[in-house]
């Protein structure tokens, strides 16, 4: 009897643990260990800032070039069309529009026009982004012709709809401040906002034309609350060690080329340095925050 009911538990615990294993997530059978630091992470918050502790200040625009080999983080994986193609990670065009459609971040228009986010996107802006579009087509029910109707009575009204291709988001464009702290005695920088260009097309031709104008603006502080979360592959191929966008960001992980500073014109450098003088231009400017900083401290 004490053999008999002995058995009966054994099936009973081998039952309960083939039905444990039947409902596994898509995370926990993709890796040998269950992932919990990234989604778990909370936004550091920047320290406190005072006006009298800013003794110098200046706004700087810069693109990141996601073809750079340092930037590829950024741009895969790929998006089909329908999702990405790991459960894992996304692309930063996937984040950010996701939390968008989400309603977790806010979206300010006219990006060509006004980087100081005073226009939120409506929600029919929203969903004309990077050219996506819906509209009523009328197209031919080749069914109801086959089977004898007349062509002009088996017409129908059908919605037809473009997505918003995400994988045409080469660069973005951040807008950020420098400042030295003299309560710190510190230089430091701090991200204000994120732009993604998209490529120009020729309006006849619908040809690239090599140029890129932004989509929308996002205010950086407010997409730091979804970036801390999301993934980002390691480039030193260690997928135990992952940072977030949050940590690239914070940690400055990226290549970037400056393209306007604050200026009394508003001018950005392309329109008064072409090639290789706009180059040089930009590595003033980023020499001028320097040796701002070097200037500052006695040797």
């Amino acid at each position: 009897m004490k053999k008999l009911i002995a058995l009966s538990i054994c099936l009973i615990s081998i039952s309960f643990s083939s039905t444990a294993q039947d409902v596994l997530s898509v995370d926990e059978m993709n890796s040998v260990y269950s992932k919990e630091q990234v989604l778990n992470k909370t936004v550091r918050q920047y320290t406190h800032l005072r006006e009298a502790d800013v003794m110098w200040s200046r706004k700087i625009w810069r693109e990141i070039d996601l073809r750079e080999k340092i930037n590829h983080p950024f741009y895969y994986p790929e998006n089909d069309g329908v999702g990405t193609t790991t459960s894992d990670r996304k692309s930063l065009i996937d984040v950010i529009f996701s939390a968008i459609n989400e309603g977790s971040i806010t979206a300010y228009g006219n990006a060509a026009m006004d980087d100081e986010f005073r226009q939120a996107m409506t929600q029919e802006e929203i969903k004309s982004i990077g050219g996506a579009s819906s509209e009523m087509v009328e197209v031919i029910d080749w069914d109801a012709v086959a089977a004898g109707a007349d062509p002009e009575d088996a017409k129908m009204q059908t919605l037809s709809e473009k997505e918003f291709d995400r994988n045409t988001i080469k660069k973005w464009r951040l807008k950020e401040e420098w400042f030295f702290d003299k309560q710190k005695s510190t230089m430091d920088v701090r991200i204000l906002g994120l732009a993604p260009l998209q490529e120009d097309k020729d309006e006849v031709t619908s040809r690239l034309t090599g140029s890129f104008s932004p989509l929308f603006w996002v205010y950086f502080p407010e997409a730091r609350e979804i970036l801390i979360n999301a993934e980002v592959f390691n480039s030193v191929k260690n997928d135990a060690e992952r940072r977030t966008y949050d940590d690239i960001f914070w940690k400055r992980m990226f290549n970037s080329t400056i393209t306007m500073e604050a200026n009394v014109m508003n001018r950005r450098i392309n329109e008064y340095m072409v090639g290789l003088d706009a180059l040089l231009e930009a590595e003033r400017i980023k020499a001028d925050i320097f040796n701002i900083e070097h200037d500052l401290w006695e040797y």
